[in-house]
């Protein structure tokens, strides 16, 4: 099985935090969309016949697409690769750009999970991030959303500076209103060369507080344990069988294309990503060339990104997996290397998540499985992507 990641380059505005490759001119977009159609023709032997079974249109603002545009694509990946019969199509999309007239069309579309970048409920926050929507704009596009889709997933951003706990909790409270089985909540981040970095170094905003955002992030673990979801990966909240099954296969070390500007692949020991720059793309695609760079990918560092990715879910780091792919000189290292994390209870060894045979993962009951994992304890969810960097095997 593997999945297809298409990147749609375009936005109506720069959020402030955001360091994704976009553009806010959209005059290149008609022949953008013809050069997606090309790639992803170009590139139809390298999933090597895995079965396709998820289609992710991300960005930039999927949603900026007409229906007819993510029809073409998606018939697209139809004519050129084996999908099974009921893949999950996942499009992102702005509150904004969803009217009920483009709901009811998305409905009626191959389309069958929308990401809504809601972000805050609240307009001090989408003004400081300059996001393209308004807090009423979220409430009124997932009133009608979530009677036409079942599976919506909403981002939300925690950490905001002078971001009380109480309009934190609003925040989650708002979003558990609609209904939505899946929370998408990361921490404000401040990227190089962003607005925001500028507004921090010069003062005109706050810096981040390391301490408020692990205060919201521990409510947000809290209630959307309350609320029924599971908490899956660090910063993805699911209610059983509404996991992100094109995120998820990612973290399970699936192959996936990435089609169209900055997107990344991944085939087994090779990881590719293209040119960051549309108008680069657009000729080398007309060319019928791939704008791609391929690394070729070492033992090590497949070891380190396994144990990344591990160490982020709540699958962890299988110690019978290490052995089988890495061999024991890497389980040895990596045993050695946690102990540390252990004494200190940012890690713990237990067994291994049972699977569903209906979707991977969607339970979180633990069964003898005759194979122990590594993984972050609740103290230690926080600070996961730090502790694995330690475990990596340089």
């Amino acid at each position: 099985m593997a999945g297809i990641y298409i990147h749609i380059p375009f936005c109506k505005q720069a959020c402030h935090y955001c360091d994704f490759h976009f553009s806010t001119s959209l005059k290149k977009k008609d022949e953008l969309v013809q050069c997606l159609v090309k790639e992803i023709e170009l590139r139809k032997t390298e999933l090597q016949g895995n079965t396709i079974e998820t289609i992710y249109f991300g960005g930039g603002t999927p949603s900026l697409l007409s229906s007819d545009e993510l029809k073409l694509l998606i018939d697209v990946v139809y004519k050129n690769f084996y999908v099974i019969e009921n893949p999950e199509i996942t499009l992102e999309a702005n509150p904004d750009d969803l009217t009920s007239e483009k709901i009811l069309e998305l409905s009626e579309s191959p389309v069958n999970r929308l990401s809504i970048g809601v972000q805050s409920f609240f307009e001090d926050d989408l003004k400081m991030m300059n996001r393209a929507h308004n807090a009423e704009e979220s409430k009124n596009c997932l009133s009608v959303a979530t009677q036409y889709f079942d599976n919506i997933t909403i981002d939300l951003i925690y950490g905001i500076p002078k971001m009380s706990l109480e309009k934190w909790y609003q925040n989650l409270e708002m979003a558990f209103s609609f209904g939505v089985n899946h929370i998408s909540s990361y921490a404000l981040t401040v990227e190089p060369k962003t607005a925001l970095d500028s507004f921090i170094q010069n003062g005109t905003y706050p810096p981040l507080d390391e301490a408020l955002a692990l205060e919201h992030f521990n409510h947000l673990v809290k209630r959307t344990e309350e609320e029924g979801f599971v908490h899956y990966e660090i910063s993805n909240f699911g209610k059983p069988n509404y996991f992100s099954k094109h995120n998820t296969s990612y973290w399970h070390g699936k192959w996936y294309l990435g089609i169209g500007p900055s997107a990344h692949s991944f085939l087994g020991d090779q990881r590719g990503w293209n040119v960051s720059n549309n108008t680069k793309y657009i000729k080398a695609i007309q060319c019928a060339e791939l704008p791609i760079t391929i690394e070729q990918l070492s033992k090590k560092d497949m070891f380190n990104e396994y144990v990344m990715t591990g160490l982020r879910t709540i699958w962890g780091v299988s110690f019978n997996k290490v052995e089988k792919d890495f061999g024991e000189e890497f389980l040895k290292y990596l045993k050695e290397s946690s102990e540390k994390y252990l004494n200190e209870d940012l890690l713990v060894i237990a067994n291994k998540v049972k699977q569903s045979s209906k979707q991977e993962g969607i339970t979180s009951s633990i069964t003898p499985r005759n194979d122990n994992v590594l993984k972050t304890t609740q103290k230690g969810k926080f600070l996961a992507d730090g502790i694995a960097s330690e475990l990596f095997m340089i």
